[in-house]
């Protein structure tokens, strides 16, 4: 929850003193999987409501259930020749 409060906190800021910089995505490597499941469906429907309305936080994680609530994802996933990407969208 910090760093999702972080990450739109820095948002605002970098928008509101940099002159007309306008960031429309983040990205944050977040602690989600220490969350309750509470916290974790708040934290979510954050991020959902942020998409919503124009802007957008991209999560770094391993949690699965973030998995299985965000429908539009990109995927990073290891293999014996290196990395690729899966996207859903």
């Amino acid at each position: 929850m910090a760093a999702l409060s972080l990450a739109l906190g820095l948002s605002d800021i970098v928008q509101a003193h940099a002159g007309g910089i306008h960031l429309d995505t983040l990205f944050i490597d977040e602690g989600f999987g220490s969350l309750d499941p509470e916290s974790l469906d708040l934290a979510i429907r954050t991020l959902i409501d942020l998409q919503s309305a124009g802007r957008m936080i991209g999560v770094i994680s391993h949690v699965g259930e973030l998995k299985e609530q965000i429908p539009s994802r990109i995927d990073v996933l290891s293999g014996r020749l290196g990395s690729s990407i899966k996207l859903s969208i």
